[in-house]
Order: C-alpha cells, then structure tokens, then sequence
C-alpha cells in the first residue's frame, strides 16, 4: 500500500474558498486502478495559515505513479487557476510506503 499527501499552508482569509475548490472537483480517482480512498484533512491554524492536506491511498507506489501520467490526472488537474492565491506558495508532496496496518476487529 502506498499513501501520497500534499500538504497545503492556506491563507486564513481563503479556507472558505480553498474548500469549495476541492468539495466541489470532479476527482476521476474511481475511474483509476489501485485507487483506494481519499481524504482531505483541515488542520491546525497557525499565524499565516491554516494547514490542510490531501491524503490518497493507493494499492501500490506503481498505481499512484500510474494515476500521475494518466488521462484522469489532466483532467483532475486542468482547472484554471483561482483568481488570487490561495496558499502560501506550492503544496509539499510526500509519499509513504505502508509497513503496517492496524484495523479495527470485527468485534469492536
């Protein structure tokens, strides 16, 4: 299994819209082999910014390379910019092999 996030410092006065851009995407991701689920997470508010992060789980590091280079991906990724920033700066990508996973059992 493989995990990719971005990680994105969004202006305070634009968390409003930053979300209504991602709530209201067309993803495609259903339409991509080893796609698995996502997430997107709001985080703590700090001086300039309040954290966010995309959080995409794929069956391989392959799948997700896969996605990168497909059709699905421009699509995904073609809308045109918003009319003003609305991070501070690009977003931090970061992939992570999985070397466990702990679910909850049935019984709980």
């Amino acid at each position: 299994m493989y995990i990719a996030m971005n990680r994105f410092k969004v202006l305070k006065d634009a968390t409003d819209e930053f979300e209504a851009v991602w709530l209201g995407r067309e993803t495609f991701l259903n339409e991509t082999p080893g796609f698995v689920e996502f997430h997107m997470l709001r985080g703590p508010e700090r001086e300039d910014h309040v954290l966010y992060s995309s959080h995409t789980v794929w069956s391989s590091k392959q799948d997700f390379e896969a996605w990168t280079r497909s059709e699905q991906f421009r699509k995904a990724h073609s809308r045109a910019p918003a009319s003003r920033p609305l991070t501070l700066g690009h977003p931090q990508f970061e992939g992570f092999e999985v070397i466990q996973t702990v679910a909850r059992s049935a019984a709980a």
